[in-house]
């Protein structure tokens, strides 16, 4: 399945490129009470899609781990989360010839985010993230043919980080995780008290 999805995200472009390490640069902006606890990326089932270049378990683990250090760190939210990431499948483009066959770079992470008071995971099953390299003068004609495998791999660690972070700003408006607006609504319309109340804290 995960080399099925790396091959359609090369061919139709089905996942997303924005720019990590450009969106870096932006001001900050507040992701709740979040701060990271620590992120944890492992790759035990880790796929090398088609035409790509070779990369070790333990180099994308490095990678998107600094990626997630990176992005996360920046909050401090007084309330500590964990980040759980598992590398899935990659393609690290080659050379290629160009405006005939420029193959595109991509990566697929699963996220899950743990409540470190509660004791528990946010999403019970993990987050499938797919994403390609960032669209610039340097991959128009195939990333292989301007990048390092280095440059590629940090490139795409800082897209699946900013995409993780996209994810986990949706479910903060969506089911309030962090705080959110959801969450904020349900305390709002919740008895203040009352032996109802009390039973089900117990």
């Amino acid at each position: 399945m995960i080399r099925l999805v790396l091959t359609l995200s090369l061919v139709l472009g089905l996942a997303a490129c924005a720019d990590g390490q450009r969106e870096l640069k932006e001001p900050v902006e507040p992701l709740g009470d979040f701060q990271l606890g620590f992120a944890e990326v492992v790759a035990p089932n880790l796929l090398k899609g088609p035409v790509s270049r070779e990369a070790t378990k333990e180099e994308w683990s490095a990678s998107v781990d600094e990626a997630l250090e990176e992005r996360f760190g920046r909050y401090e939210g007084g309330k500590y989360y964990h980040l759980g990431v598992s590398v899935e499948g990659y393609v690290l483009a080659q050379p290629g010839i160009p405006l005939v066959f420029s193959p595109k770079s991509a990566l697929i992470v699963r996220a899950t985010v743990w409540d470190d008071a509660a004791q528990s995971k946010l999403n019970p099953e993990p987050e499938q993230i797919t994403v390609l390299e960032a669209i610039s003068p340097e991959t128009m004609m195939g990333s292989g043919l301007t990048q390092s495998k280095e440059v590629q791999m940090r490139n795409l660690s800082a897209n699946v980080a900013l995409q993780i972070e996209k994810w986990m700003r949706r479910m903060q408006r969506t089911e309030g995780w962090f705080g959110g607006e959801a969450s904020a609504a349900a305390a709002d319309e919740a008895p203040a008290s009352g032996p109802e109340v009390a039973s089900v804290a117990e």
